[in-house]
């Protein structure tokens, strides 16, 4: 059996007539709004980030809603997967960034790399940093910029 459509141009003109509308990401979110960031999951996310489990605390790291404070104890933490997510997320504080570009791993300095927010002093270092693969991240991101 063939899946390929033999369609009229009555039959297309109709599909595209009926087809839904596409929403930019902004209408799309404002059709799914976000619950509100309360003091209660503040609370949760500080409790996140003290759990003994490794996976526990890289959910913690990966929230958008984590105080500054919270980010700077978890960019700190001794596990390299709970400071990558810190280094790759878009919330983290560039004073942050900014320290985990010094990180000991490649990976955490390569997720900085690449995180949209890192501020450009901190591009410009790693721009020279002692890893072929963080360089070949700045190098690659800024061929994005470029276009």
């Amino acid at each position: 059996m063939s899946c390929i459509r033999f369609n009229t141009p009555a039959q297309r003109k109709a599909m595209q007539e009926w087809a839904p509308v596409q929403l930019t990401a902004d209408e799309a979110a404002a059709l799914h709004p976000s619950p509100p960031v309360t003091e209660s999951k503040i609370r949760r996310l500080r409790l996140l980030a003290n759990d003994s489990n490794p996976k526990i605390r890289q959910a913690a790291a990966s929230s958008y809603h984590a105080p500054q404070d919270l980010f700077e104890v978890l960019a700190a933490d001794p596990d390299e997967g709970v400071r990558a997510c810190v280094a790759r997320n878009e919330a983290a504080p560039c004073d942050v960034l900014r320290r985990l570009s010094s990180d000991r791993s490649e990976t955490v300095r390569g997720w900085v790399a690449v995180n949209y927010y890192v501020p450009t002093d901190v591009m410009d270092k790693l721009s020279r940093d002692r890893s072929r693969t963080v360089r070949s991240l700045v190098a690659w991101k800024s061929s994005l910029a470029e276009h």
